[in-house]
C-alpha cells in the first residue's frame, strides 16, 4: 500500500482525495498555487508545497513543478483528480519514468481514449453503437462538406483531443460549414494544441447518459450503472442523477454487457466514464470515454455504497477488484447532484469574491463536497465550482424533496451562486416527471 500520495489538484476534489487517504492511513501532500495559499486542501493535507503563481499554466498544469514537488516529498503516487493533468498521457508517462505511480489508467490508454475518433473505432469494434460520422480526422472543408452530405445535416464538428464543449460546432446547412469548420479548428488548437476535428451526426435535444467503470490490473471489470447528465449549459453539466429516469432495465443491462467487453478489449484499468447520447427513440450512441474520476461521481457512490476515490487508490496499489468493492454490486435508491457555482443565476457571469456568510445544509440523505468556508475568496483563475450538493433517497421523489430542502438551507453570502437556478429546475414539472434533455435550460430556465 502507498505510504504517501501527492494530490495534483485543488478545491473540493483535493479535499475528497485527502479524506479517502485518511481512511486508508495514507499521508498526503497538497500542491497549491499562490492564489490557493489559504485553501482548505493546503490546511488538511499532511504536507503542502507551493508550485507557482495563480495561473494554472504556471502551477497546476506545470508538469516539472508537480513532479519536483513529488520527488522532494518522496511520495509513492500522484492522484490527479479531474481536470488539469488528469487525462494528460504525457504526465502519466513522466510519473512512470520517475517511478511514481499515476492513479489512473495507463498512459497508452489515456492517449488512445483522448483521441475521440480512436475511441469511437474501439467501441464500434466491440459492438457498442456509435453515431454516424467521419471515418477519421477531417482533412479540410471539402472533406467536411462531403461527409456531412453523406450522413445528412445537422452535424456536429468536434475536436479530436477535446472535451468540456471546446472545439465543438453545430452545423445545420452547407453554407455554414466553411466558417464553423475554421472556428472549430482554431478553438481546438488553442484549447488542446491539436487542431484535428472529426464529425458526428447531430442529435438535437438528446439525453446525456454516462456509465461508470472500475477495472483492476488483473482483468476484472465492473460497470457501476449509469448517471443522467442532461441538464447542461453550453455542454457544461449542472445537475446529475443516478439512475437515469429515461433508461429501461433491458437497455441498461445490454449496454453494461457491451461496455464490459469493450473495456476489456481496450485494456482499461482504474476508474473511467463512458458517455452516450440517447435519441428520442431511446437509442444510445457512444460519444467519448473520460479516463478519470468525474465531478458527478458521488451520485454513483450513493446508490452503490462504493467509495470510488478509495477504489482508485486501492486498484493503483495492485489490489484485485474483489478485494476493493463489495460483489455482486447492487443498486439502491436514487441520488441527485447539483453543482453550486459562483455565477449569476440569470446571466451566468462569473462571480468571484469573498464569501461573507456560509451555511451548509445537512440532515438525512444530504452530502456536501466543498472547500469553501466563511471568508474564503473564490479566485477568478479557475472553475467556478463552490460546492457539490448531493441528495439521496429511497425513491427519486424522495431525493427531489430532500434536494429542495437542502437548497433552501444552503446559504452563500457575498457572491452570486446558481442555487436559485437549481431551485427552479427542481420545481419544474418536466424535471419532476423525468422529462429532461440537453435543451432543458433553453426551454425552461
Amino acid at each position: 500500500m502507498f505510504q504517501k500520495i501527492l494530490i495534483a489538484n485543488r478545491g473540493e476534489i483535493a479535499i475528497r482525495i485527502i479524506c479517502a487517504c485518511k481512511d486508508l492511513g495514507i499521508r498526503t501532500v497538497a500542491v497549491y498555487s499562490e492564489a490557493d495559499r489559504h485553501s482548505l486542501h493546503v490546511r488538511f493535507a499532511d504536507e503542502a508545497i507551493c508550485i507557482g503563481p495563480a495561473k494554472s499554466a504556471r502551477s497546476y498544469l506545470d508538469i516539472p513543478a508537480v513532479i519536483s514537488a513529488a520527488e522532494i516529498t518522496n511520495v509513492d503516487a500522484i492522484h490527479p483528480g479531474y481536470g488539469f493533468l488528469s487525462e494528460n498521457a504525457d504526465f502519466a508517462e513522466v510519473c512512470e519514468t520517475s517511478e511514481i505511480r499515476f492513479i489512473g489508467p495507463k498512459p497508452a490508454v489515456i492517449r488512445s481514449m483522448g483521441l475521440k475518433q480512436r475511441a469511437r473505432a474501439a467501441m464500434a469494434k466491440s459492438g457498442v453503437p456509435i453515431l454516424p460520422g467521419s471515418k477519421g480526422i477531417l482533412k479540410d472543408v471539402d472533406d467536411a462538406l462531403a461527409t456531412a452530405e453523406s450522413i445528412g445535416y445537422p452535424v456536429m464538428l468536434k475536436a479530436s483531443a477535446g472535451g468540456g464543449g471546446r472545439g465543438m460546432r453545430m452545423v445545420h446547412e452547407a453554407t455554414e460549414m466553411p466558417g464553423l469548420f475554421s472556428q472549430a479548428q482554431q478553438e481546438a488548437g488553442i484549447s488542446f494544441s491539436n487542431q484535428d476535428v472529426y464529425m458526428e451526426k447531430l442529435i438535437e435535444g438528446p439525453r446525456h447518459i454516462e456509465f461508470q467503470v472500475l477495472a483492476d490490473e488483473h482483468g476484472a471489470i465492473e460497470i457501476l450503472g449509469e448517471r443522467e447528465c442532461s441538464i447542461q449549459r453550453r455542454h457544461q453539466k449542472l445537475l446529475e442523477e443516478a439512475p437515469s429516469p429515461g433508461l429501461n432495465p433491458d437497455l441498461r443491462k445490454k449496454t453494461m454487457v457491451a461496455l464490459h467487453e469493450a473495456m476489456r478489449n481496450i485494456g482499461y484499468t482504474n476508474a473511467g466514464t463512458v458517455e452516450f447520447l440517447m435519441d428520442e427513440k431511446g437509442n444510445l450512441y457512444f460519444i467519448e470515454v473520460n479516463a478519470r474520476i468525474q465531478v458527478e461521481h458521488p451520485v454513483t457512490e450513493a446508490i452503490t455504497g462504493i467509495d470510488l476515490v478509495k477504489s482508485q487508490i486501492l486498484i493503483a496499489a495492485g489490489l484485485p477488484l474483489c478485494e476493493v468493492i463489495r460483489q455482486p454490486v447492487t443498486f439502491e435508491g436514487h441520488a441527485i447532484e447539483c453543482r453550486i457555482n459562483a455565477e449569476n443565476p440569470e446571466t451566468f457571469a462569473p462571480s468571484p469574491g469573498r464569501i461573507t456568510g456560509l451555511n451548509l445544509p445537512g440532515d438525512i440523505g444530504i452530502r456536501v463536497d466543498t472547500s469553501a468556508y466563511t471568508d474564503y475568496v473564490i479566485p477568478p483563475y479557475y472553475d467556478s465550482l463552490v460546492a457539490k450538493l448531493i441528495a439521496y433517497g429511497a425513491t427519486r421523489g424522495e431525493a427531489i424533496a430532500r434536494m429542495r430542502r437542502a437548497l433552501e438551507m444552503f446559504v452563500v453570502e457575498g457572491i452570486y451562486t446558481t442555487i436559485p437556478l437549481h431551485q427552479r429546475i427542481l420545481s419544474d414539472p418536466d424535471f419532476v416527471a423525468g422529462k429532461t434533455d440537453t435543451n432543458f435550460l433553453k426551454r425552461y430556465a
